[in-house]
C-alpha cells in the first residue's frame, strides 16, 4: 500500500454517502458508482486523476466535469450485505459539501451501527461454526459471480421487454446486466482485500446521463492501439491481439457496449464488448444504425449534431501535442424517450441550435449549460492509460498527434455520414 493511502484521513462518519450501482454503465471493467443524480464516482487511478487535473481547456467540453476526490470504504449492514460508503477527505470540505446531496441516501438511514468498538467486519469473537458457514457462503457467492460472468460473455446481446405505460427509466435500474456485474466484482475485490486495506480513493465525475429520461448509451473503444506504455509484455500482446481481431485495427474504433431503448417494440437492448469485438466493419455500421433506431424509424435528427460534435472533437485533438489516449472510450448519449414534437424532417442544424451545449468560460473552466432533452452528447472517458509529455515520470514521450484515435474519429464520421446519406437525410 502506498504511503498516500496509508496517510489518508477521512472526516467523521456522519457525512458518509451510500454509493449505488450506476445503471447506465455499458462498458469497461472499472466499477462506476452513483454518488447522486448528477455525480458519479470511480476508483482513482493516478494517471487518470492527473489527466483531469491538467487537461487542456478546449478539451473540457468533450470530457465529464471533474468534481474532486473522496474516500470510499465498504461496510456491512445488519444483514451483512456489503455497502460502499463515500466520505470527504479530511480538510477537503469543498469536494463533497459543494455537491447537491439532496437526492443521496445518507448511510445513517441504511446502516445500523453497533456500539462495539471493533470493526464491523471483524470476526475474531464470532463463534467458529458461524465463521465456517460465513466463509462457505462467501465461496458460493464468488462461484455464482463467476458463473454469471460466463453467462454474460455468452449472452452478448440481450433484450428486455418493458411496460411502455409504466416508468421506463425506473425499469432501467433493474435491467442493465453489465453495470451489475461491474458492481459485484468491485465489492468482491474489496472484500477479499479487507485484511490489508479498507480505504480507497475515488474520483467524482459528472453523470452525463442525468439530463436524459431514458438514456441510450454507446461506448466506443477508440484508436488502433489499446495498451499503455507501462503495459507488461503479456498485457501488450493481449491488447494487440484484440485490436487485430476486431474493427480497431481496420477503422480505429470498435463497439465496447451499447444500451438502446426501442420505443417501437418496448424493448431495451444491451450489447456487450464481447459481441463488439466480433463485428466486421459492416457489422459495426449496422450496430451504429441500430443504436440510432428506435424500433420504428431512424432518429435522423440526431445524426447532424453527432457529426458536428465529432468534427469539433477531431479538430481539438489535432491540436493536442504529445497526448496518447490509449484504451480511452468515446460515449455517445441521447434520450430514447419519444418526443412527439420533434418532426422527422426537421433540419438537423436547426435542432442543434436549439440544444447546443454552451460553455460559459467567464464562469470558470468547468461551467456548463445543460443541453436540451432532444440533443445528443459526445464525450471522451477512461484515461487510465493516457500519456503526455507533461507527465514527467513517463519513460516514453510521444511526439505529435494521437494518429490512431484521430483515425478512429474520421472512420466514425465517415460511417455516420454514410448512414445519414443512405437514410435520405
Amino acid at each position: 500500500m502506498s504511503p498516500a493511502f496509508r496517510a489518508m484521513d477521512v472526516e467523521p462518519r456522519t457525512k458518509g454517502v451510500l454509493l449505488e450501482p450506476f445503471v447506465h454503465q455499458v462498458g469497461g471493467h472499472s466499477c462506476v458508482l452513483r454518488f447522486n443524480e448528477t455525480t458519479l464516482c470511480k476508483p482513482l487511478v493516478p494517471r487518470e486523476h492527473q489527466f483531469y487535473e491538467t487537461l487542456p481547456a478546449e478539451m473540457r467540453k468533450f470530457t465529464p466535469q471533474y468534481k474532486g476526490v473522496v474516500s470510499v470504504c465498504f461496510e456491512e449492514d445488519e444483514d451483512r450485505n456489503l455497502c460502499l460508503i463515500a466520505y470527504p477527505l479530511k480538510g477537503d470540505h469543498g469536494t463533497v459539501d459543494s455537491i447537491d446531496n439532496s437526492d443521496c441516501e445518507p448511510k445513517s438511514k441504511l446502516l445500523r451501527w453497533t456500539n462495539k468498538k471493533h470493526h464491523v467486519l471483524e470476526t475474531e469473537k464470532t463463534p467458529k461454526d458461524w465463521v465456517r458457514q460465513h466463509r462457505k457462503e462467501e465461496k458460493m457467492k464468488s462461484h455464482k459471480l463467476e458463473e454469471e460472468f460466463e453467462w454474460l460473455k455468452k449472452s452478448e446481446v440481450l433484450y428486455y421487454s418493458v411496460e411502455k405505460k409504466g416508468n421506463v427509466s425506473s425499469q432501467l435500474k433493474h435491467s442493465n446486466p453489465w453495470s451489475m456485474k461491474c458492481h459485484q466484482q468491485q465489492l468482491q475485490r474489496m472484500k477479499e482485500n479487507v485484511k490489508h486495506r479498507n480505504q480507497y480513493k475515488f474520483i467524482l465525475l459528472e453523470n452525463l446521463t442525468s439530463r436524459y429520461e431514458v438514456p441510450c448509451v454507446l461506448d466506443l473503444k477508440m484508436g488502433t492501439r489499446q495498451h499503455g506504455d507501462d503495459a507488461s509484455e503479456e498485457k501488450a500482446a493481449n491488447q494487440i491481439r484484440k485490436c487485430q481481431q476486431s474493427t480497431s485495427a481496420v477503422i480505429g474504433v470498435r463497439v465496447c457496449g451499447m444500451q438502446v431503448y426501442q420505443a417501437g417494440s418496448g424493448q431495451l437492448m444491451f450489447m456487450n464488448k464481447y459481441h463488439g469485438r466480433k463485428l466486421s466493419v459492416q457489422g459495426f455500421k449496422e450496430a451504429l444504425f441500430q443504436f440510432f433506431h428506435n424500433g420504428r424509424y431512424l432518429r435522423r435528427e440526431l445524426l447532424g449534431p453527432v457529426l458536428k460534435k465529432l468534427a469539433e472533437l477531431k479538430a481539438v485533438l489535432e491540436r493536442q501535442e504529445s497526448y496518447r489516449f490509449y484504451s480511452s472510450s468515446l460515449l455517445v448519449i441521447y434520450d430514447g424517450k419519444e418526443r412527439p414534437e420533434v418532426a422527422l424532417d426537421s433540419d438537423a442544424e436547426d435542432l442543434e441550435d436549439l440544444s447546443e451545449e454552451s460553455a460559459d468560460e467567464s464562469a470558470g473552466a468547468y461551467a456548463y449549460k445543460p443541453i436540451g432533452t432532444s440533443s445528443v452528447d459526445v464525450r471522451m472517458i477512461d484515461f487510465a492509460h493516457t500519456t503526455c509529455r507533461l507527465y514527467g515520470e513517463d519513460s516514453v514521450v510521444h511526439e505529435g498527434q494521437d494518429a490512431g484515435y484521430i483515425f478512429g474519429l474520421q472512420s466514425l464520421i465517415d460511417i455516420v455520414t454514410e448512414i445519414s446519406e443512405e437514410s435520405g437525410e
